[in-house]
């Protein structure tokens, strides 16, 4: 079996996810998953990367280009968080008009856990 057919396995497991439903988050079906699994099929960079972000992980970590399953966030030049994207303002301020910027903190931890339990706020 390869690293990758490997390593989307043990990912989808974890997360405790079926071959189904890992197939319907990516747009595919189970068959697919199921023949990527077991190196029958190897799966095109698009499917790769969207396997990737579904697991939470990098299709460097998927292809074993690293040994760090972990995302790692973009930061500016000075270490800093990078700044808010005009979609991110927007959203705090429909939220709020008058959010400090500790509560616009807040609110885009909350974003994050919503993204990572795929809720809506």
């Amino acid at each position: 079996m390869s690293i990758t057919a490997e390593r989307i396995q043990q990912l989808r497991q974890q997360k405790k996810l079926t071959q189904s439903e890992l197939a319907d988050l990516v747009g595919t079906t189970r068959v697919t998953i199921g023949r990527i699994e077991r190196n029958i099929n190897n799966p095109s960079i698009g499917m790769l990367s969207l396997i990737a972000d579904e697991l939470d992980t990098t299709m460097d970590y998927l292809q074993g280009k690293t040994d760090n399953a972990l995302k790692t966030p973009a930061v500016d030049d000075n270490g800093d968080e990078p700044p808010l994207t005009e979609g991110q303002k927007q959203v705090a301020y429909f939220i709020d008009p008058s959010a400090t910027p500790e509560e616009i903190e807040q609110i885009k931890k909350l974003v994050e856990i919503a993204k990572l339990s795929k809720r809506r706020l």
